[in-house]
């Protein structure tokens, strides 16, 4: 089970920390150089580009990493297991009810013709997702030692 589960739980949970680390990299700090309108225009074609397949990544490290902390051998790649599907479980509540609120909202804005009352997301939205991108890293940094209990 672990020689199936294993490089899937390291492939997905991998993928999720890659882009969520690009975004830290060039991704975020290109979106804060922006004026408003050039903003609201690359957040929406950013935004659309990560569905489904960030929400996939990390439910299924969350899904890999509780069968993985039910199943492995040793309390100590168990609980690495349960700390790191903690942490992508926490990423994930922080992308449906922080990062993904402003993702779909930014689509729906016309560049050309913000609204009077329009309240520049990005301070707030680049907290979320560094938070994000902080707890997604550590999942994989504790998935990769839970394996190394396991060699």
């Amino acid at each position: 089970m672990l020689n199936l589960l294993a490089p899937l739980l390291l492939l997905c949970n991998g993928l999720a920390a890659g882009v969520l680390f690009g975004t830290q990299l060039g991704g975020f700090p290109y979106l804060a150089s922006l004026p408003t309108d050039r903003y609201v225009h690359a957040h929406a074609f950013f935004g659309q580009r990560y569905d489904p397949a960030m929400p996939i990544c990390l439910l299924a490290t969350v899904v890999l990493d509780a069968v993985l902390a039910v199943g492995a051998a040793g309390t100590a790649a168990r609980t690495l297991f349960a700390v790191a599907g903690v942490l992508a479980l926490a990423t994930a509540l922080i992308s449906v009810t922080k990062n993904a609120p402003v993702n779909r909202w930014m689509r729906t804005i016309d560049p050309e013709n913000l609204p009077k009352d329009f309240r520049d997301p990005r301070r707030e939205w680049g907290a979320w997702n560094q938070r994000r991108s902080v707890l997604t890293i550590t999942a994989l940094v504790a998935n990769c030692a839970a394996l190394g209990f396991l060699l």
